[in-house]
């Protein structure tokens, strides 16, 4: 039992390389489990760059499915002038730059700076939504009567979990994006919010989604452990 091969979920990191070290090692994640991060790796917390560098290392072993968020989207698009740059500054863009040794200031937008390496994986490697027999992994929220291969990105990334209904498949739901401030995983029944708001006074989440049992790390290394309640 020891040695099975766990589906453990990751909510929103934000940046929080401290965090998510912390939760590898208290868990602790094996490179037999699979691992499904569920988006907003970057903005609002220190360590972008350190975050990524551990989802691509995760993924050189076949063992990640890593999600897009809706911070990834606005970066990408700010980056690729598809937005006004000062729009993603203001959501934690500012913090990304820096955490590649970019300068910041009201007239320098150090871009440059940031890895084309870890863009490219931003934006290629990250999956709109991923599926097993029972349970649907989304950033966001989902359309309840709608199969996945038709969900709206406005679901997909920008609804919040607040009025989540079950989904038409019967399958539980895994979310993260509306941060939970009280710090724990907002348990529905047919749906499971896992964003936990590491990057304000909270915990970064790893939920066991077989046992129900989850784990959680903040950026000044607290830890705790609990299990969902039936």
């Amino acid at each position: 039992m020891a040695n099975r091969e766990r589906v453990l979920a990751i909510g929103d990191i934000h940046g929080c390389f401290n965090a998510l070290k912390t939760l590898c090692e208290l868990v602790p994640i094996r490179n037999a489990d699979l691992v499904i991060t569920l988006g907003d790796y970057v903005d609002r917390g220190p360590q972008t760059r350190d975050v990524v560098d551990w989802l691509i290392a995760r993924d050189s072993i076949g063992k990640l499915i890593p999600l897009r968020g809706n911070h990834e989207i606005m970066m990408l698009a700010a980056l690729q002038r598809k937005m006004p740059i000062e729009h993603w500054l203001q959501f934690g863009g500012w913090e990304v730059i820096k955490s590649y040794g970019g300068k910041v200031s009201r007239d320098a937008r150090d871009i440059d700076k940031i890895s084309p390496n870890h863009l490219k994986f931003l934006n290629d490697a990250l999956l709109d939504s991923f599926e097993t027999d029972s349970h649907i992994f989304v950033h966001a929220a989902v359309d309840p009567m709608l199969p996945m291969n038709e969900q709206p990105e406005s679901s997909l990334f920008w609804d919040r979990f607040d009025w989540q209904a079950p989904h038409v498949s019967g399958k539980t739901i895994i979310c993260g994006h509306t941060a939970q401030k009280q710090g724990v995983p907002r348990d529905l029944g047919h749906a499971i919010c896992i964003d936990t708001w590491v990057y304000g006074q909270g915990f970064l989440t790893c939920l066991d989604v077989e046992t129900g049992q989850y784990w959680q790390a903040s950026q000044e290394g607290e830890t705790n452990t609990d299990w969902l309640r039936p």
